[in-house]
């Protein structure tokens, strides 16, 4: 990601702002940290499934809840 001042007078504090938000934005960091070490490709599915499980799991206890609290 490149960053030029915007104008003459800009800080380098100013110009570091807009590059650390550039990156949050374009979600470098979470690809870096992705890619540091190689995980199998069964490995990601068999985590996702996890992950998919677990919130499908949280859904239906805040609907439990929401239902009886109403």
């Amino acid at each position: 990601m490149k960053v030029q001042r915007k104008h003459k007078h800009e800080s380098f504090e100013a110009m570091m702002r807009r590059f650390k938000k550039g990156c949050e934005k374009s979600d470098i960091i979470n690809e870096v940290k992705k890619r540091e070490h190689y995980e199998k490709p069964s490995s990601v599915r068999k985590r996702s499934k996890e992950m998919a499980v677990k919130k499908e799991l949280k859904r239906q206890e805040d609907q439990r809840v929401n239902r009886f609290s109403g």
